[in-house]
């Protein structure tokens, strides 16, 4: 295994390159590669750019994309869009300079031309078999399934994507000849690639994919790194031609590319436990061992703001509840969580949800995108950039997106409905990640690859089925956040749509009628202690039923100071 340079404690020669995880993680989608997204056809790409002018290099427009990708490459338009899109979304992840342009024009918006070469050529990362990697160790809490089971319809073919560091770093090294030679100056192609120049710029474009530390702390892009005093020689930089040479540097990356200090799998082996679950109780007892406990881990007091991971893995019959640094702008991984219920109300950079069962998850705005993979009979409720799902199952999306939420293979029973609740500082905090009201797809789900008519079989004589359905008016309710924090927001941002607005109005005005029927009927005092008890029976029938008993006990301080878990992580 490649394990990099640079020595893994600190100290000021310490230099260790890595794989960038957004771009596979949040990048990758869960498709099979375009046949025709390889390096033979992106060279012809990277050609036609520039001679489009300032519509192709060093940006490409989206007009010209669309071109070449729905005339040319035979992509489909909503792919074409999405692929352009996702990229887009990767660039600007705080969204300072992105809230102006939601709901523009798609043809006004452009993209790093290199930089989006090498985001169309990492698809093909996808084709790496996980079954066949042994190369993930030390993963103690999430673990890849070792015996996936076959599925026709897809629904096993894309395992969790966040796990597969190893696999990331294996396509870079094993790509990396390709993936530079993406970089060179379409005018300077001929026999000698490797004998070439790379300018700053394409460099510059590298670190989409790679980035580092030069001293185990501050992580910086691989140009900067490279462009040190000290390291240019090594890394085939000249102050001269203010270049690098194609050669020295490929070999430079080969020798420090290794682990990501600041990745999921040293966050797990070296990360901060946070005890903000208790030991699960069965019946009437609690169960003192550790395996039992949810697990929460995070690197928030090692890592930068922007390479900051937060873990929660294996929470069941749960409610945790957390607004803080520690959340605030972090990339989250919520894994195998059971019967839970999960408030991280704060700004969130990222989120990916995977393999959870009956549990309700809801979210302070995200930056970037939601991913949900393997789960079934799971809530979301979020404001956020982009939500996509596969493999998933009787799952309920309440969300607030400008961006179409997208529905990948080996999914079923999915239902999308507006978003429906609000807590004191959720404006604010829509605010500070450039996420407003004006645009807001969430009724309109795009299904990609295999269900690309929204619809599935249940089995060789049945109909098709939908995929997803836009939720009833009728089978909707509010969703109350239960805490109290300061803040000004005090209604669902951007409010209700109409149809779902009047479906509350109709109920209300039911349950207004209800009591006044009990109140006309001129029951006797014991009459009423009867019938009080009655409905007290069923309603507390149903809170069992419905698992919202568990919800409310979970809601109940287990101390005086429990309450300042929504001010700091305890």
């Amino acid at each position: 295994m490649h394990h990099g340079g640079g020595k893994q404690a600190g100290g000021s020669e310490t230099l260790q390159l890595w794989v960038r995880p957004e771009p596979f993680t949040l990048g990758v989608l869960p498709l099979p590669p375009h046949p025709k997204l390889g390096l033979h056809y992106l060279k012809k790409i990277s050609v036609y750019a520039k001679t489009k002018g300032k519509q192709g290099f060093p940006r490409l427009s989206y007009a010209v994309w669309k071109h070449v990708a729905c005339n040319k490459l035979q992509l489909s338009e909503d792919l074409a869009w999405v692929y352009f899109e996702t990229y887009d979304l990767l660039s600007h992840p705080s969204g300072e300079d992105r809230s102006e342009q939601e709901g523009g024009s798609p043809g006004r918006k452009s993209v790093e031309t290199f930089k989006f070469l090498l985001f169309l050529y990492i698809q093909q990362s996808n084709k790496i078999s996980l079954r066949d990697s042994s190369l993930v160790t030390g993963e103690e809490w999430p673990t890849r399934s070792r015996s996936p089971s076959p599925d026709p319809d897809g629904r096993t073919s894309h395992g969790p994507k966040g796990l597969d560091e190893q696999n990331h770093l294996l396509f870079v090294i094993n790509h990396l000849d390709e993936m530079m030679g993406l970089l060179v100056e379409p005018d300077q192609y001929g026999d000698g690639v490797h004998d070439q120049l790379l300018s700053v710029e394409a460099v510059q474009a590298l670190g989409f994919v790679i980035e580092g530390s030069s001293n185990g702390k501050q992580v910086k892009p691989v140009h900067t790194i490279a462009m040190q005093h000290g390291v240019q020689q090594q890394s085939g930089y000249s102050k001269i031609s203010q270049s690098f040479s194609f050669r020295s540097l490929q070999t430079w990356v080969r020798k420090h590319l290794g682990a990501n200090l600041f990745g999921i799998t040293a966050c797990i082996a070296t990360g901060r436990r946070l005890s903000w679950t208790k030991p699960v109780e069965q019946d009437g007892r609690t169960e003192s061992s550790p395996g039992k406990r949810g697990r929460v881990a995070t690197n928030a007091h090692v890592a930068s703001k922007q390479n900051k991971v937060l873990i929660l893995s294996q929470v069941c019959k749960q409610t945790v509840s957390q607004s803080s640094e520690v959340v605030t702008e972090a990339h989250i991984k919520i894994h195998r969580c059971h019967f839970s219920f999960i408030y991280l109300l704060s700004p969130l950079r990222s989120v990916s949800i995977e393999k959870c069962k009956h549990t309700t998850v809801v979210l302070g705005p995200v930056a970037t995108f939601i991913n949900v993979v393997g789960c079934e009979h799971t809530a979301i409720i979020a404001v956020c950039r982009r939500i996509s799902v596969s493999s998933s199952t009787l799952c309920t999306f309440h969300t607030l997106t400008p961006s179409q939420p997208l529905v990948f293979g080996g999914n079923d029973s999915l239902t999308f409905g507006p978003y429906h609740t609000h807590y004191p500082q959720l404006e604010n905090h829509m605010t500070q990640l450039g996420l407003g009201t004006e645009s807001n797809f969430w009724d309109q789900p795009l299904a990609l690859g295999k269900v690309a008519l929204g619809k599935v079989k249940l089995g060789p004589d049945s109909q098709e089925v939908p995929v997803f359905e836009i939720m009833n008016p009728k089978d909707f309710y509010v969703f109350v956040t239960p805490f109290d924090m300061e803040g000004d927001t005090k209604e669902i941002p951007g409010g209700l749509p109409e149809e779902y607005e009047r479906a509350l109005h109709h109920r209300e005005r039911d349950v207004k009628r209800w009591q006044r029927t009990v109140k006309e009927a001129g029951l006797s005092k014991e009459q009423k202690k009867q019938f009080q008890s009655i409905v007290e029976a069923k309603f507390q029938a149903w809170l069992a039923e419905t698992g919202n008993k568990r919800q409310l006990d979970g809601l109940v301080p287990s101390s005086p100071t429990h309450r300042a878990a929504m001010d700091s992580p305890r």
